[in-house]
C-alpha cells in the first residue's frame, strides 16, 4: 500500500450477481418495476411502463429502494442506467429491462448489502413434507441450503413471494394433492407470462417433484416444462442434494443468460441505428453546494491532485464541516469508484467491538461471536474506507492500522489466517493529530504514515458564500423528502443566517433548514421567525447594531435610536427591572427611567 499511482487500477473482477426477484422502487418512476438479479455494483431491472418513454433512459441517473429478503434491511442507492431494451411496439405483454450500475449508497447501505451477498444462501421451500421425511431431508441438504418448511398451498404463495426461494420441493405422499400444486403454479407462470418464455417464466423456482406419481405422468409434467427434476421415494440424500443444487443453479444460470441476451440484443439495435454513445462528462464537483467560496475551491484543488494516488489522505477540521462528504468526493474522483467505499466512525464504538467491525473475527472469538465476520477491510477490498473521528482510536487498535497501511495485512479478531487487502485509507480528525502526539494520545508512527497529505477544512463562519447555496440546497432538499412546498428564503432569513456563528458548521446548517422546512406554511417563505430561536436572536440583535451604525437620518435622530437601542438591551439582559439596567449601565435609575418612558420601552418599575 504504497503512495504509487491510482489512476489506472487494474480492473476488477466482475461481482457474482445473485438472483433476487424484489419490488424496487425509483424515481423517476417505473410501474411494476421488479429486480431481477443484483451483485455489488449493479442491479437487473424489469418494469411494466405504460409507454415506451417512461422513466430513465441509458445514462440517465435514478433513485432505488428495495428491501433485501429475510434480512429485511431497507437498501437506498442511486444509479445510472448502462442499458435499457424496451419490447417492440407490436408486444403489448412485453416488459423494460434495464441494467444499472451502483455509483452512491446512503449511509451504509454498500456495506449491507456486501455483508447480504457474502452471507447470502440458496433458500429452498419444501412444501407437504411428512414427519419422516424431514430429517432425511435436513440431512441431505442442511449444510448447503436453507430450508422453509410450508403444509399450506396458499403459504407457498407467501413463501415463493419473498424473491429469493430458487428451488421448491414437494415431497408427501399424496399424488393427487402435490400434482394438485404443480398444474396450480403452472398455471399462474402461465398468467403473469402468456408466452412462457419470458420473464416471468425465468424467474419462477425450479419443482424438483419427491411425491409419488405414475411414471408417465412424470415425463408428461417434465416435457411440458412444469417440474425441473423427479426422485422417486424414498429419497437418496445424495441424488437429492444434487437435484436441488442443480435446479437452485439453474435458475441463477437462466436469469444471467435472459440478462445477457437482453442487453446483447439492446447493443445490436443501437448499433444498427448508429447512434452515437453518450458523451461521459465528469461531475464538476466545484459546481455542487457548499464547495464555491475561495476557500472550499482551495480545498478542491488538493483533493484533485490526491484523489487519483492510493496515498492516504487526512482531513482535519471541526466537527460538521462536511469531511465526511471530502471523503466521498475523494473516492469519486479516484480511480477505485466503481469499488466500494465504507464509512466507520471511530468514536461510536468501543475497541473491543471497532476492532472486530474493522477487522472481523471468527466465529467463537468472543461472546456473542455466532459467525464469522469479514470485517470492514475486506468488504472494502479494492475501494475505500474513511476512519471518521481517527483520534478517538487506542494506541493498540492504532498500531493494527499501522500494519494495515504499511503491507495490507488484516487478521481477524481471534483468527490465525491474514488476509491481505488492497485499501485506500482516508482518515478524519476534527483535533490537530500533531498537538495529539505531542500530548502522548495518538502514535507518532501513524501520523507520520497518515500526514503525508493533509487537507484542512475551513469552518463554515470562515466562507460565507457558501451559507445561502447550503441553505437552498437543503431547503430543496427537504422540501422533496417531507413533502413540503416552501417557497425559498426571505430576505430576513437570509440574512440571519449570513449573521450566525454556526459552532455546529454545515451540520447545524441543515439541522435548521430541516426545522424551518417543517415550520413553514404551504408554499410560504422561509423566514426568521422559523429559524431556532438563538438563531433568530442573534439575527435581530446584529440588526440593531447595524442600525445604530448605519441608521439613517440626521445625527441627533440616529443617537436617540442608538439610545433607544441600549436601553432596549439593558432592560431584556435584566428581565426589565430599570434599576438593575441602569446599575449596568452606571446611570442614575430616575433618569434612566425617564428615558423608558420617552422612548415608548416597556419595563418593570422598581
Amino acid at each position: 500500500m504504497t503512495a504509487s499511482s491510482d489512476s489506472a487500477p487494474t480492473p476488477p473482477t466482475p461481482s457474482e450477481r445473485k438472483p433476487l426477484y424484489v419490488q424496487v422502487v425509483t424515481q423517476p418512476h417505473l410501474p411494476g418495476c421488479c429486480a431481477v438479479n443484483i451483485s455489488e455494483t449493479g442491479i437487473g431491472l424489469i418494469a411494466t411502463p405504460s409507454g415506451r418513454a417512461q422513466g430513465p433512459r441509458e445514462g440517465e441517473d435514478l433513485e432505488m429502494a428495495f428491501t433485501l429478503p429475510d434480512s429485511r434491511t431497507r437498501i437506498h442507492v442511486r444509479g445510472t442506467v448502462r442499458w435499457r431494451h424496451d419490447p417492440a411496439e407490436r408486444d403489448e405483454a412485453g416488459v423494460t429491462a434495464l441494467g444499472v450500475s451502483f455509483h452512491a449508497f446512503e449511509g451504509s447501505d454498500g456495506v449491507a448489502l456486501k455483508r447480504y451477498l457474502l452471507d447470502h444462501q440458496l433458500y429452498v421451500a419444501v412444501v407437504f413434507a411428512e414427519e419422516a421425511e424431514l430429517k432425511s431431508l435436513r440431512t441431505a441438504l442442511d449444510n448447503h441450503v436453507r430450508l422453509r418448511f410450508v403444509q399450506a398451498p396458499e403459504d407457498v404463495d407467501t413463501l415463493l413471494g419473498r424473491g429469493d426461494v430458487s428451488a421448491l420441493l414437494i415431497c408427501g405422499r399424496d399424488e393427487a394433492r402435490a400434482v394438485a400444486l404443480v398444474e396450480r403454479l403452472a398455471m399462474r407462470r402461465a398468467e403473469a407470462d402468456p408466452s412462457g418464455a419470458g420473464p416471468a417464466s425465468d424467474l419462477s423456482p425450479r419443482i424438483v417433484y419427491c411425491a409419488p406419481a405414475m411414471p408417465s405422468r412424470l415425463v408428461e409434467l417434465f416435457n411440458q416444462g412444469k417440474i425441473f427434476r423427479a426422485l422417486s421415494p424414498p429419497l437418496d440424500p445424495v441424488a437429492l442434494r444434487q437435484a436441488v443444487l442443480q435446479a437452485s443453479r439453474e435458475l441463477g444460470l437462466r436469469t444471467e443468460q435472459r440478462r445477457a441476451a437482453l442487453e446483447l440484443e439492446r447493443n445490436l439495435l443501437r448499433e444498427r441505428a448508429r447512434e452515437a454513445p453518450r458523451p461521459t462528462t465528469a461531475v464538476d464537483v466545484g459546481e455542487e453546494p457548499g464547495f464555491r467560496s475561495a476557500a472550499m475551491r482551495r480545498v478542491l484543488e488538493l483533493v484533485r491532485v490526491a484523489a487519483p494516488h492510493r496515498v492516504a489522505v487526512l482531513l482535519q477540521g471541526e466537527t460538521g464541516t462536511g469531511k465526511e462528504v471530502l471523503a466521498r468526493v475523494i473516492h469519486r474522483l479516484s480511480g477505485r469508484s466503481s469499488q466500494p467505499l465504507v464509512v466507520q466512525d471511530c468514536g461510536t464504538l468501543t475497541e473491543t467491538l471497532l476492532e472486530s467491525e474493522l477487522f472481523g473475527h471468527v466465529k467463537g472469538a468472543f461472546t456473542g461471536a455466532v459467525a464469522d465476520h469479514p470485517g470492514l477491510f475486506v468488504l472494502a477490498d479494492g475501494g475505500t474506507i474513511f476512519l471518521d473521528e481517527i483520534e478517538n482510536t487506542t494506541p493498540a487498535l492504532q498500531s493494527k492500522l499501522l500494519r494495515v497501511l504499511e503491507s495490507g495485512d488484516v487478521r481477524p479478531v481471534g483468527g490465525t489466517q491474514v488476509r491481505r487487502v488492497d485499501v485506500r485509507i482516508i482518515a478524519a480528525s476534527n483535533r490537530d493529530l500533531a498537538e495529539e502526539v505531542q500530548s502522548g494520545r495518538f502514535r507518532s508512527d501513524l501520523f507520520y504514515r497518515l500526514n503525508s497529505f493533509i487537507v484542512d477544512l475551513p469552518p463554515l463562519r470562515e466562507r460565507p458564500e457558501d451559507v445561502l447555496d447550503l441553505a437552498r440546497y437543503f431547503l430543496d432538499h427537504f422540501n422533496r423528502t417531507l413533502r413540503r412546498t416552501a417557497a425559498g428564503l426571505a430576505d430576513d432569513a437570509a440574512q440571519a443566517l449570513l449573521w450566525a456563528k454556526w459552532p455546529g458548521n454545515v451540520r447545524e446548517l441543515r439541522n435548521c433548514m430541516e426545522r424551518a422546512v417543517l415550520l413553514s406554511g404551504e408554499d410560504g417563505w422561509v423566514r426568521a421567525c422559523h429559524l431556532p430561536p438563538a438563531l433568530a436572536g442573534n439575527a435581530e440583535t446584529m440588526r440593531r447594531q447595524q442600525v445604530r451604525v448605519s441608521g439613517a437620518g440626521s445625527l441627533r435622530e440616529r443617537l436617540e435610536q442608538m439610545e433607544k437601542e441600549i436601553i432596549r438591551d439593558a432592560l431584556e439582559q435584566h428581565g426589565g427591572v430599570v434599576r438593575r439596567a441602569a446599575a449596568a449601565l452606571e446611570m442614575d435609575p430616575v433618569t434612566l427611567g425617564r428615558r423608558v418612558r420617552r422612548h415608548g420601552l416597556l419595563a418593570k418599575d422598581s
